[in-house]
């Protein structure tokens, strides 16, 4: 293997973009294997019994931990070299996933669950935030846009788990991808390397290395940051949005078409993965190609993907014909992601860059919270017998608030690095 650790390699714009297929391998791992438990819950069950209740506890663990120590994996990247906390992270998780094939009772997989959380909340951070000291201007939401599409290819693989397991034993499905995940480690360990400072354009040679800080000042940062609440409300909003739709579009269309399980499943996540893959990569080449000459057009991306994608899910949740529906959601699911397609960058134009992979992380934390407290809210209002599409009519007028946050935004750190991109 050759080692890439020349100054000049690494700061390329090859390199720069081997960086970003690298870390989408990562991500794509990074879902897969939180995902695939879910596929082989049948499986699992045969072998250590468990209610209903324990294994969506299961779940519930993971999510819990992921999302309150996502602030602090963000910081950990901010604090340290982003290869150690990248390499490190999923080093460990992988390493869990592979311990969880030797799990025999209930108790063990709830232990598993938990340390997949701990190491997991320290990827995405980190990984988008080196995305961005690799990509400083002009190929900045394309990069982070190819690097989601692989955090959506992992979701969709999720599936594989459940036929390793249903074709071998669940065992065998964590065994083979916990060693695949701690093979790559070391690869990455061989190729990837940090962006050099003197490359990331943010600062000048007059400019002293600044002190580390600690994660509370990170904190208070932030949150008197003015501009970064809007985000952080946006993205908030953005996670209600995600989790009731996705959380209650496959018992939609069963309930509201009389379509079989299979087939409800195939029409919410099938057609609307796709529609998302290609929308995250169409939302970053717009943005890179509107922010060329004012980095405030890339905030006019997301803006006119919820501008669709708000009337969209109305239309939708609205019709009773299934097609018009189904078409609907497609729109929706294809401009949503504008939005994520852009957060990263966008924050790179409100924050201080030293901030930027705890930032992150906050928002991954929020959007966790939000996404427990709407899918059990959409669970309340069920049981109230009240019609689903109303969640999708409640998630359309949100979107609606997001819209003005978005336009009210303010871009107050481009300075040279957007200039020069």
């Amino acid at each position: 293997m050759i080692f890439l650790n020349n100054a000049v390699r690494t700061t390329s714009k090859s390199y720069a973009w081997l960086v970003v297929g690298l870390l989408s391998i990562v991500g794509c791992l990074n879902y897969l294997d939180r995902m695939m438990i879910t596929t082989m819950r049948f499986t699992i069950v045969e072998s250590i019994p468990m209610t209903d209740a324990q294994f969506g506890l299961l779940s519930s663990l993971f999510l819990w931990i992921y999302g309150f120590l996502s602030p602090l994996g963000g910081f950990l990247a901010d604090r340290f070299k982003r290869t150690w906390v990248i390499i490190g992270s999923l080093l460990v998780w992988s390493a869990v996933t592979w311990a969880t094939s030797y799990v025999t009772t209930y108790e063990g997989l709830l232990v598993t669950r938990a340390l997949m959380g701990i190491s997991e909340a320290c990827y995405i951070p980190a990984g988008l935030a080196m995305i961005m000291d690799y990509h400083p201007g002009a190929s900045r939401s394309l990069a982070n846009s190819i690097h989601l599409a692989g955090i959506m290819i992992g979701s969709s693989l999720g599936f594989v788990g459940g036929w390793l397991a249903e074709s071998y034993s669940w065992n065998f499905a964590f065994n083979t991808f916990g060693v695949i995940g701690v093979v790559y480690a070391f690869v990455l360990w061989g190729i990837l390397r940090e962006a050099p400072k003197q490359d990331l354009r943010v600062a000048t040679e007059a400019q002293p290395s600044e002190p580390n800080v600690s994660f509370s000042e990170a904190v208070r940062y932030l949150l008197k940051n003015k501009e970064y609440f809007k985000a952080l409300t946006i993205w908030g909003i953005a996670g209600i949005v995600v989790w009731l739709v996705g959380g209650w579009l496959p018992t939609y269309f069963k309930e509201q078409f009389s379509l079989s399980q299979s087939m409800a499943g195939l029409y919410s996540t099938g057609y609307l993965y796709t529609a998302s893959l290609i929308g995250v990569i169409t939302g970053g080449f717009l943005a890179d190609r509107w922010g060329k000459r004012d980095s405030k057009r890339r905030i006019y991306v997301p803006i006119l993907g919820y501008l669709i994608a708000s009337p969209a899910i109305f239309f939708a949740s609205s019709s009773s014909i299934l097609y018009p529906a189904l078409a609907g959601f497609i729109l929706f699911a294809f401009f949503r992601v504008f939005l994520d397609a852009n957060m990263m960058p966008i924050l790179t134009l409100i924050i201080d860059k030293k901030y930027l992979a705890t930032g992150y992380g906050i928002l991954n934390f929020i959007s966790c919270l939000i996404g427990g407290l709407s899918l059990y809210a959409g669970g309340v209002i069920r049981d109230m017998n009240i019609d689903i599409s109303i969640l999708f009519k409640i998630s359309s007028g949100i979107m609606i608030m997001a819209l003005f946050l978005l336009w009210r935004l303010k871009p107050t750190t481009e300075s040279r690095e957007e200039r020069l991109g």
